[in-house]
């Protein structure tokens, strides 16, 4: 198994960290780490012999957190913040249709599978809503309840 980052190597994290158990004094759930931090690489290991685990320094936060490669990126790469992050729920703000057959009603409540940062006309998602998977853009999407992000 190839790691993509090495020893000291500056990385931005790409999703929120939340407390899964493994780190100590907090509550399950409570955030560790916020998207779009940079910290160090110290170590790197496996996990099930399948997924790769750096151990990142994060000194701003003074917090040393275990992340998938997938949650990080090399922290010279450009970074698009985006409103939501992967698993996180959202509301339809508007009827979304394809070809006049309507997908999710507004209200329509679904869940994030992907945050797509890297397209021209700006951040966009795979969401997940009932009975169908949908792009939709950012700007098409609220929080079900407002949480401590957007106040």
């Amino acid at each position: 198994m190839e790691q993509r980052f090495d020893f000291g190597e500056a990385v931005r994290l790409t999703r929120n960290v939340r407390n899964d158990g493994t780190f100590p004094g907090l509550e399950v759930g409570n955030l560790l780490i916020r998207r779009g931090s940079v910290g160090y690489v110290m170590n790197v290991g496996t996990f099930l012999q399948d997924q790769v685990i750096y151990t990142v320094n994060f000194l701003d936060h003074g917090r040393v957190v275990g992340c998938r490669e997938e949650e990080l990126q090399p922290a010279d790469e450009t970074w698009v913040e985006s409103r939501f992050e992967t698993r996180e729920k959202v509301v339809a703000q508007l009827t979304l249709a394809v070809n006049g057959e309507v997908l999710a009603a507004a209200g329509a409540e679904g869940e994030v599978l992907k945050v797509l940062r890297d397209l021209a006309d700006g951040v966009q998602y795979h969401v997940r809503f009932p009975g169908h998977t949908l792009q939709v853009p950012e700007s098409c999407l609220e929080s079900p309840v407002m949480d401590e992000y957007d106040a």
